[in-house]
C-alpha cells in the first residue's frame, strides 16, 4: 500500500493552501456573518482550475483525478466550509451529472463554462416534502411533442440562485416510481424558472442555497441528460461519489477547527501555564486528531477506489458517515477547547462547528449511510 500522494497532489495541495491562507481565511467571516457569496473569489478558485478539477481537459477542465479533487475539497475547506461547499456541489453533482449522462452536445455546451467559472452549476433533487425519500418527489415533466413541460418546486438548491445551469430532476412516468425520473440540463433564465430568496441557514451561510420555483417551464428533448426514465439510477451513481467531496468537505472543517484549537491552546495561559500543558485539552485534541486522520484515510482511500475504476460505493458511504460524525466531535471539542470564548464570533471554532451540521445531513444523511452500509454488510458486499 502506497500512502504517498504524488508530487502534482502535493503542488495542489501547497497551491490551495496558500490560497486559503490569503484569500479565504481572513474573509471567511464576514461572508458567514453577512450570509455574502463571494463571487469574486470563487472565481478566482476558477482561474486556478478548481472549479473543473475533473473535467477532462478536452471540454477545458483540469483533468484530475478523485483523490486530487478531494485533496482540494479538504483544503479549501480548512478555511472555508461554505466555499468548500460551493466547489463541491458545483463540480461533484451538477457538472458530474453533465459529464456522465450529457449529451456530447450538452458536454460542449456547458463543461466549458462550469470549467471556467463563467457558469456555476445547481442540481435540484430535493423538495420540500421529499429529502431522504426522494421518490416521493412531486415535480413533473410531461411531454409536448418533442418538448417537455416541468412543474413543480425544489428546495434546498445550492447555487439556487446564483447558477447558471440546473440539472433538474423530476417524475417522467409516476406509475413506474425509480424508473420514471428523468433528468434534464436547464440553463437559467429559461421562462419558468425562478429562484426563491436566499436560505437563512444555521451554517455554511455563505453558501448560496435557495428554492427554485418550475411553473410550465418548457425545455427541448436535448435537455434530457442520460436516457428518459434513467435519472434516478443515474443520481445514485452521483451521490455515490458525491459522498467522497462530502467526506472530504467535512475532515478539511474539523482539521481546520483542530487547528485553530491547538494554536489557541499553545497561547491561552491559566493558572501560571499554556492549557495546551494540561492533560484533559491534550487527550481531547489526540482524540479530534486520531479520529480526522481517519477519516481523511477513508475518504482517500474511496477517491483511490474510484480513480481505478473498483467498486467504491460502500467505502463512500462508509467514509462520509465517519468523516461528518468526526467533524461535528471534532468542532464541538474545538469550542470547548477554546471555553467561553468559543461560544462568541470572534473565534472561527464556532462557525466550523455549524458548518459541520450540515455534512451529517446533505447528500444521504448520517441515517441513510447506515442503512446503506448495513445492506451491503449483510449482502456480504
Amino acid at each position: 500500500m502506497d500512502f504517498a500522494l504524488t508530487p502534482e497532489q502535493r503542488e495542489l495541495r501547497e497551491m490551495l493552501r496558500s490560497f486559503v491562507a490569503k484569500e479565504v481565511r481572513p474573509h471567511a467571516r464576514d461572508w458567514d456573518a453577512e450570509g455574502k457569496f463571494p463571487r469574486d473569489t470563487v472565481q478566482r478558485l476558477a482561474e486556478l482550475g478548481i472549479l473543473g478539477t475533473m473535467v477532462p481537459e478536452e471540454y477545458g477542465g483540469a483533468g484530475m483525478d478523485m483523490v486530487s479533487y478531494a485533496i482540494a475539497i479538504e483544503e479549501i475547506a480548512k478555511g472555508d466550509g461554505s466555499l468548500g461547499l460551493t466547489v463541491a456541489s458545483h463540480h461533484s453533482l451538477c457538472a458530474a451529472y453533465i459529464q456522465a449522462f450529457g449529451s456530447e452536445e450538452n458536454k460542449r455546451k456547458y463543461l466549458p463554462e462550469l470549467a471556467s467559472g463563467r457558469m456555476l452549476g445547481a442540481f435540484a433533487l430535493t423538495e420540500p416534502g421529499s429529502g431522504s425519500d426522494a421518490l416521493g418527489m412531486r415535480t413533473q415533466a410531461v411531454r409536448k411533442g418533442d418538448a417537455w413541460v416541468i412543474n413543480g418546486s425544489k428546495m434546498f438548491v445550492t447555487q439556487g440562485s446564483v447558477a447558471g445551469v440546473y440539472v433538474i430532476l423530476a417524475l417522467t412516468d409516476k406509475e413506474r416510481k425509480k424508473d420514471g425520473v428523468t433528468a434534464f440540463a436547464v440553463p437559467a433564465g429559461t421562462r419558468g424558472l425562478a429562484a426563491g430568496k436566499k436560505l437563512d441557514k444555521l451554517g455554511m451561510r455563505s453558501s448560496d442555497t435557495a428554492e427554485l420555483f418550475l411553473e410550465d417551464l418548457e425545455v427541448g428533448g436535448d435537455a434530457v441528460l442520460g436516457q428518459v426514465n434513467s435519472g434516478f439510477r443515474d443520481v445514485l451513481k452521483i451521490l455515490d461519489a458525491g459522498r467522497i467531496s462530502i467526506a472530504a468537505l467535512a475532515t478539511g472543517i474539523g482539521l481546520g477547527a483542530m487547528r485553530e484549537a491547538i494554536d489557541y491552546a499553545k497561547e491561552r495561559v491559566q493558572f501560571g501555564r499554556p492549557v495546551a500543558e494540561f492533560q484533559a485539552i491534550q487527550w481531547t485534541l489526540a482524540d479530534m486528531g486520531v479520529e480526522l486522520e481517519a477519516a481523511e484515510l477513508m475518504t482517500l482511500r474511496a477517491a483511490y477506489l474510484k480513480d481505478r475504476g473498483r467498486p467504491y460505493a460502500q467505502e463512500a458511504s462508509m467514509a462520509k458517515l465517519f468523516a461528518s460524525e468526526a467533524a461535528m466531535r471534532g468542532t464541538i471539542k474545538a469550542v470547548q477547547v477554546f471555553g467561553g470564548y468559543g461560544y462568541t464570533r470572534d473565534y472561527p471554532v464556532e462557525r466550523c462547528m455549524r458548518d459541520a451540521k450540515l455534512c451529517e445531513i446533505g447528500e444521504g444523511t448520517s441515517e441513510v449511510q447506515r442503512i446503506i452500509i448495513a445492506r451491503n454488510l449483510i449482502r456480504g458486499g
